[in-house]
């Protein structure tokens, strides 16, 4: 296996349906206060489609939350939910597509709450540069992915075709 390079932010700067499932199997990697490294095999993922998703949060422009989401892609959008879990999602496009990646998995980790709170996220990810952060990136392998397309999750206030659309990738094993 080849060593792991960062991945440039040209890598996000891309059409965000084709960004996703690209990041699968890639490496997750977050340097933590106390100095420790992990790193995570992502394995699964969302894509959202700027402010044509009607599931996108960028569907209603933009606002303080989603301002990040604007600018382009490489940075992280972090946001708050249920009060508890911080989400992680990579910001993707040229400057204003609105549209990011959530990270609904990593190795051994299901689920996008679960996965903030391993990686310990909070609001001070907002907007971070994952080609220049010392504190979370994203690492290539040399890994040939296969992956299945399901429909996303939990966005049935989006409505039809929204619900169907097959926008989330498993990596399969």
């Amino acid at each position: 296996m080849k060593e792991n390079h960062r991945l440039p932010s040209a890598f996000f700067q891309r059409e965000v349906t084709e960004v996703a499932p690209e990041m699968l199997g890639k490496i997750l990697v977050r340097k933590f206060d106390d100095g420790s490294v992990q790193k995570y095999t992502i394995t699964e993922v969302e894509a959202y489609r700027g402010r044509d998703d009607k599931a996108c949060h960028a569907n209603k422009g933009m606002t303080p939350r989603t301002e990040v989401m604007f600018r382009e892609g490489g940075l992280v959008y972090v946001y708050l939910i249920y009060g508890m879990y911080w989400m992680l999602n990579i910001v993707t496009g040229k400057l204003n597509d609105a549209s990011a990646v959530l990270i609904r998995g990593i190795e051994e980790i299901h689920g996008p709450g679960r996965v903030g709170k391993a990686l310990q996220l909070d609001k001070s990810f907002y907007g971070t540069d994952l080609s220049r952060s010392d504190r979370i990136w994203i690492e290539d392998t040399d890994m040939k992915v296969t992956y299945k397309a399901l429909p996303r999750v939990g966005i049935d206030y989006a409505g039809e075709p929204w619900i169907s659309i097959p926008w989330r990738f498993i990596l399969e094993k």
